[in-house]
C-alpha cells in the first residue's frame, strides 16, 4: 500500500534514486524514517534443476526493527535487454515477512524457461509494498548479468 508521506530532503533523494541491492552494489539510499526497510534481491541466474530456467528472488529486510510482524507484498520482474530497452519476460509476487535473503519462505521468485542458449543480458526489479503501512515507491534493480539463456 502506498500513501503520501512528508517530504524531507532524504525522502526526495530516495524518490529520485533507484536503490541498488546491497549484496551487489552500495545502496544509494539507506533505511530512514521514510520507510525504515531495505528492498533487496539476488542477481538473475540459471537454476540448477532442469529445465534451464532464468530465476531470481526478491525480499525485504527490517534492519531498524520498525516493522516487527509486518508483511509486505514483494513483486519481482525478470527483464532482458533488447537494444536500448528492457523487456519484462516474467514476474512473481508473494506476501512475506522480512528476512528473505536466506529463507526461501520469505521471498518472492520469478522464473522464465530459457528459449535458447543465446547470450542474453538479464536483470531483476524488486518492489516491496508494506501491507497497511505507507512506504516510498522506489524499487531495487539488480546488477545486469549475461547468461547463456535466451528468453
Amino acid at each position: 500500500m502506498r500513501a503520501p508521506f512528508p517530504f524531507t530532503a532524504l525522502a526526495v533523494a530516495m524518490l529520485v534514486s533507484t536503490a541498488a541491492p546491497s549484496a551487489y552494489a552500495a545502496p544509494e539510499a539507506s533505511p530512514s524514517d521514510v520507510g525504515g526497510f531495505v528492498t533487496d534481491g539476488d542477481h538473475v541466474h540459471v537454476s540448477s534443476t532442469p529445465p534451464a530456467t532464468a530465476s531470481a528472488h526478491g525480499w525485504w529486510l527490517d534492519p531498524l526493527g520498525k516493522h516487527k510482524n509486518a508483511k509486505a507484498k514483494v513483486t519481482i520482474w525478470l527483464q532482458t535487454r533488447h537494444g536500448d530497452t528492457w523487456k519484462t519476460v516474467a514476474s512473481g509476487s508473494k506476501s512475506v515477512k522480512a528476512g528473505g535473503k536466506g529463507a526461501s519462505s520469505r521471498r518472492a521468485n520469478a522464473r522464465k524457461e530459457c528459449g535458447s542458449r543465446d547470450k542474453t543480458k538479464w536483470r531483476s526489479v524488486v518492489d516491496v509494498d508494506l501491507i497497511g503501512i505507507a512506504d516510498s515507491p522506489e524499487k531495487a534493480v539488480t546488477k545486469t548479468v549475461t547468461l547463456s539463456c535466451g528468453a
